[in-house]
């Protein structure tokens, strides 16, 4: 069947015109496919930048909302020697992983969902991040988190103050340093071993993440505050302009955790750890197969 030209709109050509176009030719009426724009390096980095600014937002506005709410509705007989009750600091912990676990999952395309400065720094020392792009994520997240610390401080009743990460009595500075360390450790190195480091296993790397802060704050929210994240400190630190003498420890210990997790990933890379423990990736039907 001839397709039909309207001569007002598309110029008609001789049936022996036709004969001697090409295939792709002959229907010229026909609009040609449109190219996908192709992304520069600086627009990509670009791209990451506003995914880590808006990711890390939601991440710590609703964190910070949450633990606002859940302080504000704590009643006396739920405070133990001036600190909030371990019923609380579960809520917080839990509140922190799932809003990581469901950010990450809308923005591991984007950014790869590290919400994070020291994630950010872990990636890179194990090699999995390259630090052009650290340069662009570093701002969007510090910028984020003193967003969202700012907005929920203009939103909801009570004093973002409340949520500032600080230490337990009797907790030192010292450890302080050590116990943000090891839980900063644990949440880069699930990040380097989910996401980073590619199986079948993958897909579900937000969930692992989530979990990862979930159990690590679990332990911590209380002697540390939980920050496991110099963003998470720094946000609601700069809105409720109030630093503690200590601040430096929220930096540091995750500084320290990131390292830590960073090297033993390129040492287990180094040695082949596939080798070690063989099939985890398999689904099974090689071993059915002689």
């Amino acid at each position: 069947m001839t397709a039909y030209h309207d001569p007002k709109l598309t110029p008609r050509r001789s049936q022996s015109q036709h004969r001697h176009l090409p295939s792709n030719e002959a229907n010229f009426d026909v609009p040609a496919p449109q190219r996908k724009h192709h992304t520069s390096t600086l627009e990509g980095h670009m791209v990451a930048a506003s995914g880590e600014f808006v990711g890390t937002f939601m991440f710590l506005f609703f964190s910070f909302s949450g633990q606002l709410m859940l302080t504000n509705q704590a009643s006396e007989r739920s405070i133990l020697n001036g600190g909030p009750s371990s019923q609380q600091n579960i809520f917080t912990a839990l509140l922190y992983g799932f809003s990581l676990l469901v950010n990450v999952w809308a923005f591991f395309r984007i950014s790869g969902g590290l919400f994070n400065p020291a994630v950010t720094l872990g990636m890179v020392i194990a090699g999995q991040l390259p630090a052009i792009r650290s340069l662009f994520l570093f701002p969007a997240q510090l910028l984020a988190c003193m967003c969202a610390g700012g907005l929920v401080e203009c939103m909801f009743p009570g004093d973002v103050g409340v949520v500032n990460t600080t230490l337990s009595p009797g907790t030192s500075i010292a450890q302080g340093v050590f116990i943000e360390m090891f839980m900063t450790a644990e949440l880069v190195f699930v990040v380097l071993m989910l996401a980073a480091e590619k199986s079948k296993d993958t897909f579900m790397a937000p969930i692992g993440i989530g979990l990862a802060l979930f159990v690590a704050m679990m332990g911590g929210v209380y002697f540390t505050g939980g920050s496991l994240n110099p963003a998470r400190s720094f946000g609601p630190a700069v809105a409720s302009r109030s630093f503690v003498p200590y601040h430096w420890i929220y930096w540091v210990g995750p500084v320290l955790g990131a390292l830590l997790a960073a090297a033993y990933y390129r040492f287990v890379k180094y040695f082949n750890y596939e080798q070690a423990n063989p099939g985890q990736d398999s689904a099974g039907a090689d071993s059915l197969q002689d």
